[in-house]
């Protein structure tokens, strides 16, 4: 699995940003969103249980991550068909406000590392990508555990103060100063 240092794969993929059919499907690939943070995040398969408690999650957040210039990509093997239909029928994925990327061919999860070996489908991993294109936070659950959205939001405060944070250091907290 590529990790913090490592720089994010090169991707090419199909985002649905809406349930307008006119207007739904649009490319994303490594110089979307150019010199911002970008927070990629996996689930393993539409139409399930877990996932939509994620992705509503990271979209009740996504006006803080954009306050720090950071974009929200949630990304898993499905097409953007099936994305379509998910954001259509489910009433918490309606109104989501960042892309679905659909990594059907399995590309950047096999170049990320992070497929299932059994179930051949994203685990759920979590990315926070610099401007520079560089992984500083890389988090991975298993099938059933969803993650914790405001972890990330915390590791992404803490990755932009460029200091030294302590444990369970909060926004606003003090850093730490060596000598």
């Amino acid at each position: 699995m590529l990790t913090v240092g490592d720089k994010f794969p090169t991707f090419h993929l199909k985002g649905v940003v809406s349930t307008d059919l006119k207007s739904a499907f649009k490319d994303f690939n490594n110089a979307s969103d150019k010199g911002k943070w970008k927070i990629v995040f996996f689930w393993p398969k539409d139409f399930t249980f877990v996932c939509p408690t994620e992705i509503s999650a990271f979209g009740k957040l996504n006006k803080q991550f954009n306050e720090r210039d950071a974009v929200v990509y949630g990304v898993s093997a499905d097409s953007e068909f099936v994305h379509h239909a998910w954001r259509t029928h489910h009433a918490d994925l309606k109104d989501l406000p960042f892309p679905m990327l659909s990594d059907i061919k399995r590309e950047l999860s096999n170049a990320l590392g992070i497929l299932d070996k059994e179930a051949g489908v994203p685990l759920r991993a979590t990315f926070i990508v610099d401007p520079d294109g560089t992984i500083q936070f890389a988090s991975v659950n298993g099938l059933d555990v969803g993650r914790n959205v405001d972890e990330v939001l915390r590791v992404l405060d803490a990755l932009q103060t460029g200091e030294l944070c302590p444990c369970n250091w909060e926004k606003g907290d003090a850093v730490l100063k060596v000598g």
